[in-house]
């Protein structure tokens, strides 16, 4: 039986999301975060290297985005191949499913880094079909230690397909596409937990004010390839997970 009801599939039809409480089984959890903390360390280690504090949109000591490192890890490709995300996409996506692209997202204790309203399909550039967002909770989540909030799509002002022009916020580079005063709905859910939305779904995240590092992973799949804007490659990664509605495994991990 899927993992998601009929009436969290017209939810993330009318409003752009819906969210699943303890649906990642404990082994894959503990193995998400073992793998988080391993690449923490070596992102560390890369950015004292290089005797920098900002790269890109990773802040040393305070705020993390380390992606696409499932080929090389068991755990995380376990877990983005499983039948949970499967499941997922099939209720969302349809019968055709590839992973586009994953990373971890973590805070730091007591800092006030926060994200931005945007729309992940800000961050491409260019007009293309929209993808989903599977926002998976390895710590329980709480807006003192800055959990994701979203913006449905009427409180937003939009329609489910309008993608927002976003502009490079100084001194983060993070892109905002929203700039009303509504302010979201903040997930509260437990570790384990998956906010499942639209790559046009308006979404940000809070400061982590608490003393535990806050840590999330972001699995994120499309129903077509997503490609570049003069056509020339795929923007991200093209992975089947699902074809017509078949469970597939990448070669790394079926063999």
């Amino acid at each position: 039986m899927s993992q998601v009801s009929a009436e969290q599939m017209e939810q993330f039809r009318r409003e752009g999301y819906f969210i699943l409480e303890r649906v990642i089984d404990e082994e894959s959890l503990d193995g998400l975060r073992q793998e988080c903390q391993r690449y923490i360390d070596i992102y560390e280690g890369e950015m004292e290297a290089k005797g920098v504090t900002v790269s890109g949109i990773n802040h040393y000591k305070k705020r993390y985005f380390i992606a696409n490192r499932g080929k090389e890890s068991l755990p995380i490709s376990r877990f983005l191949f499983g039948d949970l995300m499967a499941d997922v996409c099939r209720a969302t996506l349809g019968e055709t499913a590839y992973l586009f692209n994953e990373q971890y997202v973590v805070k730091a204790a007591e800092v006030g880094t926060k994200f931005a309203w945007h729309q992940d399909s800000g961050y491409i550039g260019h007009y293309h079909r929209p993808y989903l967002s599977c926002w998976c909770a390895l710590d329980d989540m709480k807006v003192e230690n800055g959990t994701v909030y979203v913006l449905p799509y009427a409180r937003a002002g939009m329609l489910p397909d309008d993608l927002f022009e976003h502009i490079v916020e100084a001194g983060t580079n993070d892109k905002i596409g929203y700039h009303g005063d509504d302010p979201g709905i903040p997930a509260i859910v437990p570790a384990g937990s998956i906010v499942v939305f639209s790559s046009r779904t308006f979404h940000r995240s809070g400061p982590n004010t608490t003393d535990r590092m806050r840590r999330s992973y972001l699995a994120q799949y499309s129903a077509e390839p997503i490609l570049k804007k003069d056509g020339s490659g795929p923007w991200g990664q093209v992975v089947p997970l699902l074809v017509e509605g078949v469970s597939q495994k990448p070669n790394w991990l079926a063999g």
